[in-house]
This record gives structure tokens, C-alpha cells and sequence, in this order.
């Protein structure tokens, strides 16, 4: 029992050793200041020059000791603090009381442990700030000053580690990829039988927010043997060869503790193409990355060690990292399709309370294009948006209004616009709907709005009833006259054009310009790209290259780029001003209403409008 006792009470915790470790070096170093002081001030005399200023009536006080005698004298006309070694004599005690001395005393002598302190006991103190500052430093795992070399690699507790791959939803065919390695480290036996070997390395790559990183946390919490995670940015420093240290270090501590798995997050911090700037040359990153083509296939194999990199640029990694034998398997984890959208809002949605009548399929057929991230932040949303209002649950208002934010940003309600600006916005706005409505195979119009928006001081929100991957040319048409709509509505009406249109104008150039130069839909180009690759824009080889076509092509793809455009916009116009009755009640329910639901588009447009 008393051993029990005894094992309950808690240690100091570090931090309060290291105060206390401070506090005791201060008081040292304050100790050794004032000794050093005294000796500075201090004048050593002889004994004979002593015992004549004893004689001369010029000492004030005397302390006597075995091996010293020291006190204070009169020097130049100053009181001045002196010492002096001591001969054998037996009449200083009279010299002293005929000097008439105020003040002289007797002092014991030191232990020998005392003189050997105050000796040699810096010398000691020096050496053991000295290992404590840089040598136990240097082995605090990456924290210390001579640390430099070492691996900022973070083991992850594999009992804290609760994620799997039940907690990731919409990327089926990545888990089934990752389940393999999975299996593999769980069950070798079976795979080497038939002579199959571990892959040395797996790479993610997608747009982010995905879920890449969180994939590897599965494979961690699934595989549960120990897992390094760190990042791209952190093997790189100002130092030279700590990049290539750092990779060795990590790779040793991996092999000690095979099997492992190794993730290191934005891999194309460290990985990028070498020669990558102008002129070339052999810089830090270079070094790093070097190292790490060599960890992963050199001479020494790394048997039960796997390397999980994660990136949204593989276009730039370097072609000997990308080979089979380093990244045996690439992965791509893609933006989830309306299925993987429905299963993502589910894994989301058990952590918040929603009302029994949410549909989360309506809400991922709303959500196109949306990846994990901005999932899970919609549902984080409509919960606040929830409570603010306090209410009891999520209902679907409160999920629609967080979409709608995070597509064009939050209400301004208070942005105080004047009624002619708010006519134009309704115009502009009922242009861009009613183009939709009327033009075949486009998207659905959801809703239309004059209320301000994030930057927008209006928006026409249009929802595709199902993932598409491919779009057509007259697809492509069709979305150039719905943007330019707005523009086509200002100056039918108000004979005038306004700056509202910027960013219409901005996407129309972008797509008239990737039909001509990418997709090969003008006539007159044919079927020729002529984009510049832009995946390594900092190559110092690419300032040299030609554009690849000549002037006379160049003239001739801005021709058909603004004739695109242009009879688009004639399109629009002409649509517009026939149906000019729409446009004027669609505007003037605008204006009185500010928001428009899809069904009541629908009956403006279908003329069963209510008066």
C-alpha cells in the first residue's frame, strides 16, 4: 500500500522544471557577478605594505583569517578595500589596538569542499549549461538549436487515431486502391506467397478539399501499424543539406519501426521538376529531393516502408519521382459525383440535428461540383445558422442559404442602393434568367436575386439536374448568350451599359478563348490546340521557346474569339427584345419581390403569372 502511495504522486511536469532550472542558473550567474565584482575592487597589498599603513594610522577595519587578511584602508585620500597572505606574527594583535583600529575581527576557515565551490565550481557550472544548451538540445527530436538534421515528423497514437475508412464517404474506388496496402501490412503472408512485393509508394492527387489527407488518416487508423506524417515545406530550410538530412532521418526512423507508413502532405513542395529555375543549378530543394529518389528505390531497399505523398499539382513533380518503383500507383481523388455528394452530407450530418423532412439527395443534386470540404462546411453552416436563429434543428432553409453563401458570399442587406441602380440590377438579372428559360439543353434556373451578395450586387443562380463530364459545343453557345444576357437587357431597356457586366464579360472571354485555342470548335482554326502548356511556368528553357504558331494564327484566333462573342451577344439581343413582355414582368416581380423561387419563374415566363 505504501508503494501505491508513493507511485500516485504526481512529478513536476517540464515546464516546471525548466522554471526552475532558470531560476537556479540566474541566481548562480548573479552569485559569480558579484564574486568576480569584489575581486575587481579589491587591491592586494603585501604584508609589509600593510603593516606600515597599520603604523600610519590608515586602516579602517580588519578581518582576520587563517590564510587572509582583508578590510578597508585609506589610499589617495579614498577608502579602498584590500587584502593580503598572512606571515607569522605575533604582535599584530597589538599593532592593531595601538593603530586605533574601529572595527577588527576574526574569521574561520573555509572547508576545503567551500574553497573548492568557489574555486572550480564555475567550470562545472559553464560545462553543464554548455550540454544542456546544445548537446541535450540536439537530441530533443527536432526542437533544439543543433537539431537542424533531424526529422520533424510527427508519430501519429495509433490509439488516438479513430478515423477509418468508414469515416470517408464518395471515393470508393480510392478506399478499394488503399485497402491493398492495408491488407498487405496486415496479412504479408499472403501476398508473398505468390511473390508480390509492398509497393514503395502511393500518390493522391486531386483538387483540394477532396480528402486526401484524410485518406491517409484512414489508412492509419485502418492498418494500425506506425505512421510519420509531415509535410513538404518542412524538409526544406535555409541551411544547406538539411533538406536531404531531414528525408534520412525520417526514412531511419521508418525502417526501425517497419512496418510504417510514411505521409508526407503537399509533396510538391519538395518534389518539384529539378533544373526549375533560370539557368539551372543545384539548390537546397534539388539536394532534398535527390535524397528521396534515393530512399525510395536506391541501393538500400526500404522493405515494409511506405511513402503516401498528397499533392494538387502533379503536373509539376519531377518524372524520376512519378515513376513505377517510387509511386508505384498514382491515385486520383476526384470531386464526388452526385452519389459520393449524398454519402459525403450523411457522414456530415450525424454530428448535427436536422429536421426529419431534409432530403439529402435534393441538397447533393444542388451541390455540383462541391468536394468534401465544402460539404462538410455547408453543414457546418446551416448549424450556425440554426442556432442564431434558435431553433431546434437544421431545416432546409437554413442548408439552402449556407449553399447560397458559400457560392456568392454572405447578404449585405444593409448596402444601401438607390431605386435606379436596383431597376438595372433587375433588368440585368432578368436578362440572364430569361435567356435560360428560353434557349434549350441548359441548366435549370433555381433562383434570381437583387439582394447584395459577397461582390455582388445580384445573381442568377442556375442548379444542372445531374454530374455532367462532357459538354457540347452548342452547350458551350448556349452558356456564352445566357452571360451575356445581362448586358444585351441593359441596353435594350435603358439604351445605356453599366460596368455590372464585368465578370459576365470575363467568363464569356474564357470560354470563347479555350472553344478556339483548346477544344477545337471554330472552323476556321480546325482541329489544332494551340494553348501553351503552363504546368512549369518558372522553366528557364520555356523563355526561349516560340509559341508554336504564327502571327497570322494569332490574328486569326482573336478574329474568331470576338466573332464567338459577338454573335452571341447579337443572339441574346435579338431574343430579348422579342420577348421584351417577359423581360418587363420578370424585372417588375423582381423589384417587388427582390427574390425569385424557380416556380415562380416558371409562371412569369408560361404567362399564368398572378396579376
Amino acid at each position: 500500500m505504501p508503494l501505491k502511495k508513493i507511485s500516485n504522486k504526481m512529478p513536476l511536469n517540464k515546464n516546471t522544471r525548466q522554471i526552475l532550472f532558470w531560476i537556479i542558473t540566474f541566481l548562480l550567474f548573479i552569485t559569480l557577478y558579484h564574486n568576480f565584482k569584489n575581486l575587481e575592487t579589491v587591491k592586494q597589498i603585501p604584508y609589509s605594505e600593510f603593516k606600515q599603513k597599520l603604523k600610519s594610522k590608515k586602516i579602517i577595519k580588519v578581518v582576520v583569517s587563517p590564510n587572509l587578511i582583508k578590510g578597508e584602508m585609506q589610499d589617495s585620500g579614498m577608502d579602498v578595500k584590500f587584502r593580503t597572505l598572512p606571515l607569522p606574527d605575533s604582535k599584530l594583535i597589538e599593532d592593531m589596538e595601538a593603530s586605533g583600529i574601529k572595527s577588527f575581527s576574526g574569521e574561520p576557515d573555509r572547508s576545503w569542499v567551500i574553497s573548492l565551490l568557489l574555486n572550480v565550481g564555475w567550470i562545472f557550472l559553464f560545462i553543464f549549461l554548455w550540454w544542456f544548451l546544445f548537446l541535450r538540445q540536439s537530441q530533443m527530436g527536432g526542437k533544439g538549436a543543433m537539431s537542424f538534421g533531424r526529422s520533424r515528423a510527427k508519430e501519429q497514437d495509433l490509439k488516438k487515431q479513430k478515423i477509418t475508412f468508414k469515416d470517408v464517404a464518395g471515393c470508393d474506388e480510392t478506399k478499394e486502391e488503399l485497402s491493398d496496402i492495408v491488407d498487405y501490412l496486415k496479412n504479408p503472408k499472403k501476398y508473398k506467397q505468390l511473390g508480390g512485393v509492398l509497393p514503395k509508394g502511393m500518390l493522391l492527387f486531386g483538387p483540394p478539399g477532396t480528402g486526401k489527407t484524410l485518406l491517409a488518416r484512414a489508412v492509419a487508423g485502418e492498418a494500425q501499424v506506425p505512421f510519420y506524417t509531415s509535410s513538404g515545406s518542412e524538409f526544406v530550410e535555409m541551411f544547406v543539406g538539411v533538406g536531404a538530412s531531414r528525408v534520412r532521418d525520417l526514412f531511419e526512423k521508418a525502417k526501425k519501426n517497419a512496418p510504417a507508413i510514411i505521409f508526407v502532405d503537399e509533396l510538391d513542395a519538395v518534389g518539384r521538376r529539378r533544373f526549375a529555375g533560370i539557368g539551372g543549378g543545384h539548390d537546397e530543394r534539388e539536394q532534398t529531393l535527390n535524397q528521396l529518389l534515393v530512399e525510395l528505390d536506391g541501393f538500400e531497399g526500404n522493405e515494409n516502408v511506405i511513402l503516401i505523398g498528397a499533392t494538387n499539382r502533379p503536373d509539376v513533380l519531377d518524372p524520376a519521382l512519378l515513376r513505377p518503383g517510387r509511386f508505384d500507383r498514382r491515385i486520383n481523388v476526384p470531386a464526388p459525383d452526385i452519389m459520393g455528394r449524398e454519402e459525403i452530407l450523411k457522414v456530415h450530418a450525424k454530428k448535427i440535428k436536422l429536421s426529419p423532412d431534409i432530403d439529402l439527395g435534393i441538397i447533393a443534386r444542388r451541390t455540383p461540383g462541391f468536394v468534401g470540404a465544402d460539404l462538410a462546411n455547408i453543414i457546418n453552416e446551416s448549424a450556425i445558422f440554426a442556432a442564431r436563429k434558435n431553433k431546434k434543428f437544421v431545416e432546409m432553409e437554413d442548408i439552402e442559404e449556407s449553399i447560397e453563401r458559400v457560392i456568392a458570399g454572405p447578404q449585405r442587406k444593409t448596402r444601401i442602393i438607390s431605386e435606379k441602380e436596383r431597376k438595372v440590377i433587375a433588368f440585368h438579372e432578368a436578362g440572364h434568367a430569361l435567356i435560360a428559360k428560353l434557349l434549350p439543353h441548359t441548366d435549370p434556373v433555381h433562383k434570381i436575386s437583387i439582394v447584395p451578395r459577397g461582390p455582388a450586387l445580384g445573381y442568377t443562380l442556375q442548379l444542372p439536374v445531374e454530374d455532367k463530364y462532357l459538354t457540347t459545343k452548342s452547350e458551350i453557345i448556349n452558356k456564352l448568350s445566357i452571360l451575356l444576357g445581362g448586358r444585351a437587357a441593359e441596353e435594350i431597356v435603358f439604351d445605356e451599359i453599366t460596368t455590372g457586366a464585368q465578370d459576365d464579360l470575363s467568363k464569356v472571354t474564357n470560354y470563347a478563348q479555350k472553344m478556339v485555342l483548346e477544344f477545337g470548335m471554330s472552323e476556321k482554326i480546325g482541329l489544332i490546340t494551340l494553348r501553351k502548356d503552363e504546368s512549369e511556368v518558372f522553366l528557364g528553357r520555356d523563355i526561349a521557346k516560340q509559341p508554336g504558331y504564327s502571327n497570322e494564327m494569332a490574328k486569326n484566333v482573336d478574329d474568331e474569339i470576338k466573332r464567338i462573342v459577338s454573335e452571341c451577344y447579337v443572339k441574346a439581343k435579338e431574343m430579348l427584345t422579342d420577348e421584351r413582355h417577359l423581360l418587363n414582368s420578370l424585372a417588375e416581380k423582381l423589384l417587388e419581390k427582390e427574390i425569385l423561387e424557380s416556380d415562380e419563374i416558371d409562371l412569369i415566363v408560361n404567362g399564368n403569372a398572378a396579376a
